[in-house]
């Protein structure tokens, strides 16, 4: 079957129903699920149609829980980068943040793990990963698999480089560990159009 058929989900109710998904099972995605994601990733616009992208894909349990732990430490890396050095210190009411802080608990958990890779140096080669990845999620999300977007942090970036044997020139621009949700798809919460979009001026509302 070619790829492109097993993906019958409206491109309508992919994008309106995409969101964030920080909690999976721990059931595999079967590769043929896994390949055809990667698939659509391939297919995304880049500048000039260089496709400076490699996408790492890791499955293998004690990979992913050795990747799992250098993963925390960046996150709380991160957090320390804001002022932020334990739980006590994360607003209870932050849902968001509450829910990344046990994404970075978990994320070894995830069946698999896509670290995703600019094969250039620059700020334009890591933006022309940027629709690879959102065809990744809209895929997966024909199929039923969710994922999210997360990034590393410089303090462990080159020890996951060396685990992975990934060249010097190429900078991991995110990782995004897939599965199959815990909870489910569904409407998403966002900012009204007249909060965000201009016409012709900015704050001129658009008609």
């Amino acid at each position: 079957m070619n790829p492109s058929e097993r993906f019958s989900m409206s491109l309508g109710e992919a994008i309106f129903s995409l969101r964030a998904i920080r909690r999976v099972k721990p059931d595999p995605i079967p590769e043929g699920d896994l390949r055809d994601m990667l698939l659509a990733a391939t297919r995304a616009p880049s500048g000039g149609n260089g496709q400076p992208w490699h996408f790492l894909v890791i499955q293998d349990a004690e990979q992913r829980a050795k990747f799992g732990e250098l993963y925390r430490e960046a996150w709380w890396a991160k957090r320390a980068d804001q002022g932020i050095h334990g739980p006590d210190d994360i607003d209870a009411s932050n849902h968001t943040t509450q829910s990344a802080m046990r994404l970075a608990d978990e994320v070894g958990e995830a069946p698999a793990i896509v670290l995703v890779c600019s094969t250039e140096q620059g700020a334009g080669a890591m933006g022309s990963v940027i629709p690879a990845v959102q065809n990744l999620l809209l895929a997966g999300r024909a199929l039923g698999i969710g994922g999210t977007i997360t990034t590393l942090h410089a303090v462990v970036d080159e020890r996951v480089k060396t685990m992975f044997e990934i060249p010097s020139g190429a900078q991991i621009v995110y990782c995004v560990p897939l599965g199959y949700p815990k909870g489910s798809f569904g409407e998403v919460t966002r900012k009204p159009l007249d909060e965000v979009v201009s016409t012709e001026t900015w704050g001129t509302p658009l008609e």
